[in-house]
């Protein structure tokens, strides 16, 4: 979210994860398609289902109307399909502006209100919102987008020799992991920077996955 940063709007976050030597998966810097949603049963939901199977699915396991149901999208153009769909089938869309971390962190809890995150961002935001859900026993899923000559060509060099393959979220994080955000701007998940005199009070959400907190 460094636009919210930069123009103090809502959302502002700083992350960090933290793992043993090999263990977080090292993303290429090119887009990734993504989906999260909070602890479903195995093979529920699939990035490679169409929209309309994962939202009945999701709509049967939570005994929710599909109304009842909130997407959370970032507003972008590339996702004007799937906002167009998700409008068709008159469930909620929780857009946002930047920061599809903390778009993917909403899953995390019921009180965010948001019941999935799909669509495209950025690879290395995946794995740390992977990172972050992973704590939380969620699910999530991805796979990286290689459209030009020069991001296959960089990828390869990265060892990723199945430019297609969707990674499961104990491909990209394995063994025991620490995800931190700290608010800079105000959101629904942190408080941003609050300034008190001399002092800079901040919060951060720590996760720690082998102890689940």
């Amino acid at each position: 979210g460094t636009n919210f940063v930069a123009n103090n709007l809502p959302g502002g976050i700083a992350v960090l994860a933290i793992a043993e030597k090999g263990d977080l998966f090292n993303a290429p810097e090119t887009y990734m398609n993504k989906i999260a949603t909070g602890k479903i049963d195995k093979g529920l939901i699939d990035l490679d289902f169409p929209l309309e199977k994962n939202i009945k699915n999701l709509s049967e396991f939570k005994n929710k109307d599909v109304s009842s149901l909130t997407v959370c999208v970032l507003d972008r153009a590339r996702h004007k399909k799937i906002i167009d769909k998700l409008k068709d089938l008159e469930v909620n869309i929780k857009l946002i502006k930047d920061g599809d971390v903390l778009g993917a962190l909403y899953v995390s809890d019921p009180k965010f209100g948001v019941d999935m995150f799909l669509g495209i961002g950025g690879g290395p935001e995946g794995v740390l919102a992977a990172c972050a859900l992973d704590a939380y026993n969620c699910h999530f899923q991805g796979r990286f987008i290689f459209d030009n000559e020069k991001d296959i060509t960089e990828a390869k060099l990265m060892g990723i020799t199945n430019l297609n393959k969707k990674y499961e979220l104990n491909e990209i994080v394995k063994g025991d992991s620490i995800f931190c955000a700290s608010g800079i701007t105000k959101s629904e998940v942190l408080n941003g920077i609050i300034i008190e005199g001399d002092k800079f009070i901040s919060e951060t959400l720590v996760t720690h996955k082998n102890t689940n907190f």
